[in-house]
């Protein structure tokens, strides 16, 4: 990956702070260390990165030399936060998106409660990045990288004295209203085409997977630079720079991707209120490896496929194909909630951990 037609606008300078410091941003892609770490040079970032990138081959290898902290996601990790503080007690200069996950849609989410409690109890300068076209250049739905612009605007957000006389959640509400972004928009103003091996709907019926028109769910079926219905015929085109349309007079279309986002959401949170909701999906179950890295693109070795179930009562999964020694699990629902990157040597180690002892489980379907 090169870093190509990124522009950086400096209202502050971390790079010229002799104390040590934090580095926030809204997570816009799986690759905003390209977005991050120059900003600060000559110094190092030590960043918190997804446990689970930790299992890759060769940047598992890398992310220790670098002295990575890894961090779990989707639930609490109380090992992060101490490593964290120990790597400020040693005068380091940490990095970490207080989304704790990258953007699902391009648009910014809310920082997870705490960050602010975190931020205090640093008491260290903050400055932050807000990355405009990352998501656009590295989309979730899409791993192939899509060469456009990329806007990296970099201040200050808190001073330790600003930090001791704040409260968590004024500390929380100031990192949400600065992160706050959605690149369909500010790309419907900048209107820079995003160029790429592939077409511009490839998997994008994995985000946009209710049709605008009719309503039915999983139907939309792409093809080139069109998403077609295959229930009522409502078809969008998409051009290089992510705008969207109508391709004919019978059809509609919402005016932003993000906005097509935002009325799922609203549809499956109408369906999970309704008496005896239920949805199953059939998936496969995979594990972290203990002893080894994944190759690829993997994300986990898969062991088992089954039935997974969301229903009032929680997530339920049934394994298939095992007869009798079949596993089912049902975790309750409060055990079920909803952070990489080369940096210059001589960042602060992170303590050893034994990251191979994981019984983590994932998904996928």
């Amino acid at each position: 990956m090169i870093m190509i037609n990124t522009h950086f606008e400096y209202r502050a300078y971390p790079g010229k702070d002799d104390e040590p410091f934090v580095l926030i941003s809204n997570h816009a892609s799986r690759n905003d260390y390209l977005f991050t770490a120059p900003v600060c040079l000559p110094h190092c970032l030590n960043y918190v990165v997804g446990y689970n990138e930790f299992f890759r081959f060769p940047l598992g290898i890398l992310l220790r030399m670098l002295q990575a902290v890894p961090k779990k996601n989707f639930t609490p990790d109380s090992y992060t936060i101490m490593e964290i503080l120990r790597l400020n007690r040693h005068g380091a200069n940490i990095c970490f998106m207080p989304e704790w996950m990258s953007s699902i849609t391009g648009m910014a989410q809310p920082v997870i409660p705490g960050g602010g409690k975190l931020l205090k109890k640093l008491g260290r300068t903050v400055y932050y990045t807000k990355i405009s076209g990352g998501y656009l250049t590295y989309t979730k739905h899409c791993l192939d990288e899509r060469k456009g612009r990329v806007d990296v605007v970099v201040d200050r957000m808190f001073t330790p004295e600003e930090l001791k006389k704040m409260i968590p959640d004024e500390i929380e509400d100031r990192m949400n209203m600065l992160l706050a972004h959605d690149d369909y928009i500010w790309n419907r103003e900048q209107q820079i085409p995003f160029s790429g091996p592939s077409p511009m709907t490839k998997a994008l019926d994995t985000l946009l997977y209710m049709c605008p028109k009719c309503g039915s769910m999983y139907r939309m079926k792409t093809d080139a630079d069109t998403m077609t219905c295959t229930e009522c015929g409502n078809t969008v085109r998409i051009d290089e720079c992510y705008n969207i349309s109508a391709a004919d007079e019978d059809s509609v279309c919402p005016e932003l991707i993000t906005d097509w986002t935002i009325m799922e959401r609203r549809r499956a949170a109408e369906d999970v209120r309704k008496e005896g909701f239920s949805f199953s999906e059939h998936v496969r179950i995979g594990m972290l490896p203990k002893y080894r890295y994944l190759k690829g693109d993997a994300t986990s070795e898969i062991c088992g496929e089954g039935i997974l179930t969301l229903d009032g009562d929680g997530l339920h999964f049934r394994e298939t194909g095992k007869g009798r020694n079949s596993v089912s699990i049902s975790p309750p629902i409060r055990c079920s909630p909803t952070a990489c990157a080369p940096t210059p040597p001589g960042c602060i180690p992170s303590s050893t951990v034994n990251l191979w002892s994981s019984t983590s489980m994932t998904t996928t379907s």
